[in-house]
């Protein structure tokens, strides 16, 4: 985990937005909230398992390191954008970067997951959430903390399946869904499970919330981490990855900035 303050020696008088990154350098932490990925990790069923390969290697001699990677691109902490599940709909390229630093909410219901891991976010969460923070920022990236990502990289205790295996893993909730886009106007969201819905939703083949997400024009960021490590608000998220033309999903590195103290 990378949580680490960083301070700068960027003086007052630096041109631009120097000054101002020089101040606000020295007052937020930094929290990384991404799992590094590799191979045999936790990932969705009908996917592939990553392989590596070493093209260039210093140990047999050669003068730098290369490997090929062969991943899809939903792998490890990843990035959904809307052509995921909608066709036509926008690709990786087409999300601008002015959507990939966005103020941060959590609404956590980790304490209610660990008694029912198949626990989804209610209406009374997000009032609870907007009666000690305000309204939820339009343009926003919302997380669910469900405390989820402790489980990681345990492919069973992730899925965490019945006897007749069907997953027993927490979920969005249509009611929050539909209160964040359509009232609430945020940008984006982020969760630590595997899915948007719930195990109990994705063992018999429903993804529905998720469409519904994507076919908003939103995008999303699956399985995130350490977000016991950030605030409820007040802190901004940074999502980014790489820029494959037409691309329907790769993996992200996402970090807060969160205040100090």
């Amino acid at each position: 985990m990378d949580h680490t303050s960083t301070s700068t020696d960027v003086g007052t008088a630096a041109p631009g937005l120097w000054a101002a990154w020089g101040e606000l350098a020295g007052k937020v932490t930094y929290t990384d909230l991404t799992h590094a990925f590799h191979p045999g990790q936790p990932h969705f069923p009908a996917f592939p398992d990553e392989q590596r390969e070493k093209i260039f290697d210093m140990d047999r001699g050669d003068g730098f390191n290369v490997d090929r990677y062969t991943l899809v691109g939903q792998w490890g902490t990843h990035v959904d954008p809307p052509v995921h599940f909608v066709a036509g709909a926008r690709t990786l390229d087409r999300i601008p970067v002015s959507e990939m630093i966005l103020p941060l909410v959590v609404l956590d219901i980790s304490e209610r997951v660990a008694a029912d891991p198949d626990a989804t976010p209610s209406a009374a969460d997000v009032a609870a959430w907007e009666a000690r923070h305000g309204a939820v920022p339009a343009g926003s990236f919302v997380a669910l903390r469900t405390g989820w990502s402790r489980r990681w990289p345990d492919r069973d205790a992730m899925a965490n399946r019945d006897a007749a295996g069907v997953s027993h893993s927490p979920g969005w909730s249509a009611e929050v869904l539909r209160y964040l886009f359509e009232e609430a106007g945020v940008a984006a969201i982020g969760h630590e499970q595997t899915d948007t819905d719930p195990g109990s939703a994705t063992s018999v083949g429903d993804f529905s919330l998720e469409r519904y997400v994507l076919d908003r024009d939103r995008w999303q960021i699956e399985l995130m981490a350490n977000l016991d490590q950030v605030p409820e608000a007040g802190a901004l998220i940074v999502a980014t990855w790489p820029k494959p033309l037409g691309g329907s999903g790769f993996p992200a590195r996402v970090f807060a900035l969160c205040p100090n103290g």
